[in-house]
């Protein structure tokens, strides 16, 4: 195993990965077995001046590149990939806008101080109490996914005396090159107005029967994620522009904003070629360009919200290994199935879509000769897989650590307490020190979300009632 720096300088790495002259992994500035020891394994690490840049890469490459076309664009973080306060904050601190899908995220937007003017709401099926939420605090935007929810955002409005602004959310028909379970733009699937058959156009006509209460800005578009190409998103770009002529020549209204979604792909292994910020910048602008030329459609204020791209390279998941166990597959080939202190409860990834990590020690170099490994978990299910395939050292063994990069998106966010293991802490590492964004919980936190016992909860002579408080016989509260 090479324990060079060159070892973990790639792009699945954060910036500022790389190895110590005794071989251990060192992300920004941090001795990774020194970060062990004071936080403890599995532990979600994220390098903060690594989001940094890659936030600020998005912003400048996106302002440059429809500047030079004679528009503006933002940029939405996709609070999905991972959101919690000092997150937000961050993102606040480098100009991002912020996109939220529940009430719980909008929640943790409003704590971090996050102004409501440049939050997006999405959602196939936001609750009245969240719309009302979004509503009174001002959100600038609620991406609208079905006709019952039109209804209900101009009742809430109007009842607030509000002109909100919403956009729709289209099922373009593009057919994105990834997995079944994250391609989210084809005809089948539960987000959106469908092009194909007038549904968008009868939306439209909803909205604008609504003025007191409602304002179109424009289309929203997500035709997936993991995307490498901008070739689908030239084919959705084209297709909304038409729409929105069509809204002006029926209508006489020119729609002042087109979103194009996310999806940027990132490095999980060293055979992944991401676009950077700049090439996608670049390409995205040229074809809105493009399409509005062809129908001489002014160009429209656009905005993008990548989640993943941004947070994905930046984190790395650290564990302990357990057990090491040789499996004789075939004659050729023994699989070395090495057990750590997490699983799919941390990462459930690859068990939803079979995404492919790699790995490397993290606390020593070795000379071993490589072997197949698989990568596992603690967990009671045999598809509980962190990494698929790699090559390890075969002198792995017990006591190991263990890192797993390009975690930084969707793993805490997706994460559970499958088996009632506690989920892991968010360490941000920067230079010159650490915090904790988001602690590590414990078996106290699980047994506190448990029922308790009426009679030893409520004072002598009262029972629980049925909103939780404690009440007198005669069903008073006290």
């Amino acid at each position: 195993m090479d324990a060079s720096p060159a070892a973990t300088l790639s792009a699945v790495w954060p910036m500022g990965a790389e190895r110590t002259p005794d071989g251990a992994l060192r992300v920004a500035g941090h001795d990774l077995r020194d970060v062990a020891a004071q936080y403890g394994t599995p532990a979600y690490l994220l390098d903060e001046a690594d989001i940094r840049t890659r936030a600020r890469a998005f912003k400048e490459a996106f302002t440059e590149a429809f500047g030079a076309i004679g528009t503006q664009a933002d940029v939405f973080y996709a609070g999905k990939a991972f959101l919690c306060t000092p997150m937000a904050r961050l993102l606040l601190d480098e100009g991002l806008s912020l996109d939220v899908c529940t009430g719980g995220e909008l929640a943790v937007a409003r704590k971090a101080g996050f102004p409501g003017d440049r939050i997006g709401m999405h959602g196939n099926n936001k609750s009245v109490a969240e719309i009302e939420d979004a509503i009174t605090y001002g959100v600038g935007r609620l991406i609208v996914d079905s006709f019952e929810e039109i209804e209900r955002v101009a009742h809430v409005a109007a009842a607030h005396g509000v002109v909100q602004g919403v956009m729709l959310r289209v099922k373009t028909g593009v057919e994105a090159h990834t997995h079944e379970f994250i391609a989210t733009a084809h005809e089948d699937q539960k987000f959106g107005f469908s092009l194909a058959d007038g549904q968008l156009m009868d939306a439209v006509g909803r909205i604008l029967e609504h003025p007191d209460s409602l304002r179109l800005l424009g289309f929203h578009s997500h035709i997936g994620s993991q995307i490498f190409e901008s070739e689908g998103f030239a084919v959705a770009a084209e297709r909304l522009i038409n729409v929105q002529l069509q809204v002006a020549r029926e209508h006489g209204i020119v729609l002042p904003e087109l979103d194009l979604g996310g999806g940027f792909g990132i490095a999980y292994t060293d055979r992944d070629t991401p676009l950077s910020a700049p090439q996608m910048a670049g390409q995205l602008a040229q074809i809105v360009q493009r399409a509005c030329d062809a129908v001489g459609h002014p160009v429209p204020h656009i905005s993008i919200e990548p989640g993943r791209a941004i947070v994905g390279p930046s984190g790395v998941t650290l564990y302990e290994v357990g057990t090491v166990k040789p499996v004789q597959v075939r004659d050729e080939l023994t699989r070395y199935y090495v057990s750590v202190d997490g699983g799919m409860s941390d990462n459930p990834r690859p068990a939803l879509y079979e995404a492919d990590y790699t790995a490397q020690l993290a606390g020593r170099a070795s000379e071993a000769a490589p072997v197949t490994a698989r990568v596992v978990g603690k967990h009671c299910e045999s598809g509980d897989i962190v990494v698929r395939d790699v090559q390890l050292p075969g002198d792995v063994r017990a006591g190991d650590l263990l890192a797993v990069p390009a975690t930084g998106a969707y793993c805490r966010s997706l994460s559970s307490q499958y088996n009632h293991v506690p989920r892991p802490p968010v360490i941000a590492l920067r230079d010159g020190g650490s915090s904790v964004w988001i602690r590590r919980e414990t078996i106290g936190d699980l047994l506190a979300l448990e029922g308790r016992n009426e009679r030893a909860n409520c004072p002598v002579g009262l029972r629980r009632g049925r909103f939780g408080g404690c009440e007198a016989a005669d069903g008073a509260l006290r």
